[in-house]
């Protein structure tokens, strides 16, 4: 069994790749095996397409808020409003968004899931900055166009599991709210790089087996890169690959995802969200 962590981006490039953690779980442990980039969104689809059996947690929206579908009188299952966004070009699903955000007061414009509330993630409706409206329109008809077993929005029978990930959820839980990105501005570089320092560390130690059972097995070399990438994407990318492996864990019990979440929005899955 493989588990991988996957930092998404709606638009991959050789400067800001698709980042992919390859890890193998071990008793008390997760073995980080490679560091992937993935230059195209094609590239991307041919990973969808790995046999399995494997777990995989990906960093971006796998559905949009309920509200949402509502207003905008889509179907009222993931795969119905999915489908339908995936036949729209990126350009008419930007418009339908933005006419909605419109049309509502200020204060009110970016709707978020039940999860995102939970975990104070942004909204999937966001299109700007941190362009998880994007991210959802790319990643989510490229999941809808598979077979995988997509969970909670549409489970299958295959054996390649497919959960939301969000890795800036698993560093508060380690580290705090400290920034680890450098996000265009060099600004407090060196608080940010360790801050970087101490998630690898807490990842490799006892706080992260305190709170996902395990901790990660990263070597010199790759504990290297991980701290020198000053974006955090490879980072986010084994972030992604701890909390799908503790999902694993819960395999028995619903990949730890409550039963009372909504399956038309999906979810993330991390202790912190199984808890709430």
């Amino acid at each position: 069994m493989l588990v991988y962590g996957i930092d998404f981006t709606s638009a991959p490039k050789r400067s800001k790749p698709i980042t992919v953690a390859v890890c193998q779980p071990r008793p008390g442990k997760l073995h980080l095996h490679q560091l992937l980039r993935i230059r195209d969104l094609r590239g991307f689809e041919r990973s969808l397409a790995e046999p399995g059996p494997w777990v995989a947690a990906m960093d971006f929206p796998f559905g949009l808020p309920r509200k949402l579908i509502e207003e905008l009188r889509w179907p009222d299952d993931w795969s119905g409003y999915t489908g339908h966004v995936a036949s729209l070009t990126r350009s008419e699903f930007q418009d339908l968004i933005q006419l909605d955000m419109a049309m509502r007061p200020k204060g009110q414009k970016e709707l978020r899931r039940q999860t995102d509330k939970i975990a104070g993630a942004l909204s999937p409706m966001k299109l700007h900055y941190v362009p998880l409206a994007k991210m959802y329109f790319e990643g989510a008809r490229r999941l809808y166009n598979s077979q995988l077993n997509l969970l909670p929005c549409r489970p299958t029978a295959d054996d390649r599991v497919v959960l939301e990930g969000y890795p800036g959820l698993a560093a508060r839980q380690l580290i705090g709210r400290r920034s680890y990105k450098i996000t265009g501005r060099r600004k407090q570089e060196q608080a940010r790089h360790d801050a970087r320092v101490e998630i690898v560390r807490a990842l490799t130690g006892s706080t992260a087996e305190a709170r996902y059972g395990f901790h990660v097995d990263i070597g010199s070399y790759v504990t290297e890169e991980l701290v020198d990438d000053s974006m955090g994407d490879l980072l986010d990318a084994v972030l992604c690959a701890t909390q799908a492996a503790w999902a694993l864990s819960r395999k028995d019990t619903g990949y730890g995802i409550p039963a009372t979440c909504d399956p038309l929005e999906g979810w993330i899955v991390d202790p912190a969200t199984h808890a709430g």
